[in-house]
């Protein structure tokens, strides 16, 4: 079975100011989103599938999902805020989802077949979907625990010049297999040439600019989704009653690493990661697009 892409395109953008998944930033007006979607294709996915929001639904499908039908199967999947296991339901002031994982379950009905989970305003590079595309036809077997994957960055080729992000800090062992990753937010580089950021309860630390990050990039068989149920359940019991708590990937991962429920080979990859967090980070965007173009590693217009 060809995988299928999962793409989360559901943020709120409210770092960016707008909805940066429909900002045009090829040539042609191409999104980022675009060029994801493309070289999926060319990686051999056979459906992809857009984590999206109710409230921008047609305009993402006249503006993305129109381009690529035809090409590949297209399917959309909406996060909703009381999408909720039984027995739960939303605090009184909670105004937004859940977080990274549940954006992943809200496709859970759309996914039949191993699938890579990617976010909508991440240039990933052709190689990362090639590698995860290798992965997948590689993989071993479920032989009492699942294998999963993750394409690593270093720290250093993630970071923005206009501003704090939040990455999943990664630690390997010489097999490639991810041992921890922790989510880290508000990293920034300081003027002392030192990363730091803060850990998820409130403790500040410094991160080396070589450690592997993950970019929400992973490679996942349909098991994780019944995985990540159970994680997300256990979540809301102890946090779901916080405004502002959520529920990420990275988390999920590493509570079944440590419960040996699964293990995830974190792939090296040769493209270049570059993303949109701020509207300064746009034009780093649109001038490394446009050189990839003139490379002739991408056709113009894409589509």
């Amino acid at each position: 079975m060809k995988p299928t892409l999962l793409v989360l395109a559901a943020g709120m953008g409210s770092r960016y100011g707008g909805l940066k998944q429909m900002d045009p930033m090829g040539p042609h007006g191409e999104t980022v989103l675009d060029y994801s979607v493309f070289d999926a294709i060319r990686a051999g996915f056979g459906k992809v599938v857009f984590v999206i929001r109710e409230d921008f639904a047609d305009a993402f499908r006249e503006t993305v999902g129109a381009r690529f039908a035809g090409r590949i199967e297209v399917a959309y999947a909406f996060q909703k805020l009381d999408d909720l296991p039984e027995g739960f339901s939303v605090p009184e002031g909670r105004q937004k989802p859940w977080g990274t994982a549940h954006a992943v379950r809200a496709a859970r009905h759309e996914i039949q077949g191993p699938f890579a989970v990617v976010n909508a305003d991440d240039f990933y590079g052709a190689n990362a979907y090639a590698v995860v595309a290798d992965w997948f036809a590689k993989h071993p077997g479920n032989d009492g625990k699942e294998h999963y994957a993750m394409v690593g960055y270093p720290l250093r080729n993630t970071l923005s010049e206009h501003g704090s992000v939040n990455r999943g800090i990664c630690e390997t062992t010489p097999e490639s297999l991810l041992t921890d990753v922790e989510e880290v937010v508000e990293i920034a580089l300081g003027d002392d040439g030192i990363a730091r950021g803060t850990r998820i309860g409130g403790d500040l630390l410094e991160v080396a600019l070589d450690r592997p990050v993950s970019m929400n990039f992973w490679g996942f068989t349909p098991s994780f989704l019944a995985q990540l149920e159970t994680h997300f359940t256990e979540f809301l019991q102890e946090k779901g009653s916080e405004l502002k708590s959520e529920c990420y990937i990275p988390t999920v991962v590493d509570d079944l690493i440590r419960k040996d429920l699964a293990d995830c080979t974190v792939l090296e990859t040769s493209a270049n990661w570059f993303g949109v967090t701020y509207p300064d980070d746009k034009p780093h965007v649109v001038a490394s697009i446009a050189a990839l173009v003139e490379n002739g590693d991408y056709p113009s217009p894409l589509v």
